[in-house]
């Protein structure tokens, strides 16, 4: 590695400072998930690993700005019809089904 080189794959540009070493054990299981994946999209392990990461967080935010915007929702409510389907929905996001 050498200062100012900068990483492009699918669309992600990592300058080396952005870039921050860590060491995981992965499930035997989900490692060759993992290179599966790697090498049917022609990136590296590491590199699947990031894009994987980046879409679940992406999606967690997702579903965490819907709880919240559904809480709130609920929270201002003055129907009873909808305060109780706001409940029930709120409940199956929080406990599932």
């Amino acid at each position: 590695m050498r200062s100012g080189v900068h990483w492009e794959c699918m669309g992600t540009t990592l300058a080396e400072s952005d870039a921050i070493r860590r060491s995981i054990s992965l499930p035997a299981d989900l490692a060759e998930k993992i290179d599966a994946i790697a090498a049917s999209r022609h990136v590296s392990g590491n590199r699947a690993i990031v894009d994987l990461l980046s879409d679940a967080i992406a999606a967690y935010e997702q579903r965490r700005t819907a709880f919240l915007e559904l809480a709130d929702r609920f929270q201002k409510s003055t129907d009873p019809a909808e305060t109780e389907r706001l409940r029930e929905e709120l409940a199956r996001m929080t406990f599932g089904s």
